[in-house]
């Protein structure tokens, strides 16, 4: 089949494009900048790729003509202006920015720009592919990489109603490709470089998206408290979560919730006691959860990880590319981490 790529040429949308070329049921990749006016060699752009295509003048005709599904790699508040014809002809698009995740005055108030139509808003499925299938939608919009490695780690807790919904407390860091690749001086080398630097604490606009997911499970659960940390790394998440655990909640509880949640899940590994590092997933698609029950404070502390390009954004994308057309879940990607 033949699929539209548009943004390849920002993080998430090279990986993207590198992820769509080994897939096994993509037979070509066109390419396409949303403000594109005429054809560009993507060799001008990105010349570490080695490849000879161009990147194409956007238009939503062209793209619907020659491609049977697309890829939207685009900064926030572009979709909002650009999706409305494909949503029209109920063509397949999987959207990876913020856009199409929240509710209009959520993501208005969290994003500062204009939001999608509500009328399209209620077409969009969130697709956080290791809870729900995006086989018969038309339109997903892709979670957030904080808000993967968020959900996924407290899921379990929350579903079956392990923790005080309001003790959650989570201490998330992301290396630098997370910021994208407009530069900014607290992504500046010399000031990232052997430093630790918080930022939009309390204020990152994937938190009411962790917290509208949550919510789907207990409704009961009011907010979280939620600081990002900016780490001296190109790619990866870490995110840190404690929560108190309810009085009658023992580790056989714990370890039997993960386990029910994760036992069938490709991509998913959650361990009792052993946390994970980020160098056994750079480069994959996996998130590696470990968990603990501290029997003294009856806290839970609960550490996942994931390559924040990949399970957190293209690597995700892919997974639910691959339940829309119904192929293999792991098709495309069969990764090994980045060693050493």
């Amino acid at each position: 089949m033949n699929v539209g790529l548009v943004g390849v040429t920002g993080y998430s949308g090279s990986v993207l494009y590198e992820l769509l070329l080994r897939h096994p049921n993509v037979d070509k990749v066109n390419l396409y900048g949303h403000s594109q006016k005429v054809a560009q060699p993507l060799e001008e752009v990105l010349p570490q790729l080695r490849r000879r295509d161009n990147i194409l003048p956007y238009d939503s005709a062209d793209i619907m003509k020659n491609n049977d599904m697309v890829f939207f790699a685009t900064s926030a508040g572009v979709t909002t202006k650009l999706a409305q014809p494909f949503i029209e002809n109920d063509f397949p698009v999987i959207d990876l920015a913020g856009d199409f995740r929240l509710k209009a005055d959520v993501y208005e108030k969290w994003y500062k720009k204009p939001a999608p139509k509500s009328e399209y808003l209620t077409k969009a499925h969130y697709g956080l592919a290791d809870f729900t299938s995006s086989k018969g939608s038309k339109y997903i919009a892709n979670p957030g990489c904080y808000a993967t490695a968020t959900i996924l780690a407290l899921a379990p807790l929350v579903k079956y109603h392990l923790i005080d919904p309001s003790s959650i407390v989570v201490d998330a860091k992301s290396g630098t490709s997370g910021a994208g690749k407009k530069l900014s001086q607290s992504t500046h080398f010399s000031q990232t470089n052997e430093n630790l630097q918080l930022y939009k604490v309390n204020q990152h606009q994937h938190i009411p998206e962790i917290v509208q997911e949550l919510q789907k499970w207990d409704k009961e659960l009011p907010y979280i408290q939620f600081t990002t940390t900016l780490l001296p790394l190109t790619r990866g998440i870490m995110a840190s979560c404690y929560a108190k655990a309810k009085s009658d909640v023992t580790e056989e509880k714990v370890q039997e919730a993960f386990s029910q949640t994760y036992s069938d899940d490709t991509f998913v590994n959650a361990t009792e006691g052993i946390f994970p590092n980020l160098k056994q997933v750079i480069g994959t698609n996996f998130c590696d959860i470990g968990y603990q029950l501290n029997p003294v404070t009856h806290q839970i502390v609960i550490v996942s990880v994931i390559d924040n390009l990949l399970k957190g954004a293209a690597g995700q994308a892919i997974q639910n590319f691959n339940q829309m057309f119904e192929f293999q879940p792991d098709a495309g990607l069969d990764l090994i981490p980045i060693l050493p």
